[in-house]
């Protein structure tokens, strides 16, 4: 499938206030009934509804869309784990602003210091039972 390739780029995001079910469908290369599912699934993927009904999402739930779809396809997590990783990682963002020491040292890198944090730990924890 074209839409799993590894390395896929994502594409650009208009500069937009709203961008309507079509276009994210577009946008992410899913079809329009992927999106009304993961709203069911995903707490934190609301778009708002207009007058009419139609569902109208904003940049961010774009990119939330995007990063679903990265761990989903890409990452090849569980719904239920893509779920747990957004949350965790919402949460971690949380405690950051709120200058909550969290588990992971923040870094230079954003996601990619957090996954390199966790490679390193576990390499480190290998190592030593190899020792």
């Amino acid at each position: 499938m074209a839409e799993r390739a590894a390395g896929e780029i994502h594409p650009e995001i208009p500069d937009k206030l709203y961008f309507r079910i079509g276009e994210v469908s577009r946008l992410a290369g899913i079809k329009p009934y992927v999106l009304r599912f993961w709203e069911t699934e995903f707490s934190s993927l609301g778009p708002k509804k207009s007058g009419k009904g139609h569902r109208l999402y904003r940049r961010k739930d774009v990119e939330l869309v995007l990063e679903i779809k990265r761990l989903l396809y890409d990452q090849r997590y569980t719904i239920e784990g893509a779920r747990k990783y957004l949350d965790s990682r919402s949460r971690e963002v949380a405690a950051h602003s709120a200058g909550t020491p969290s588990r992971f040292q923040p870094t230079l890198f954003g996601d990619a210091g957090l996954a390199f944090d966790a490679i390193r730990k576990e390499l480190t924890e290998i190592l030593q039972l190899l020792s």
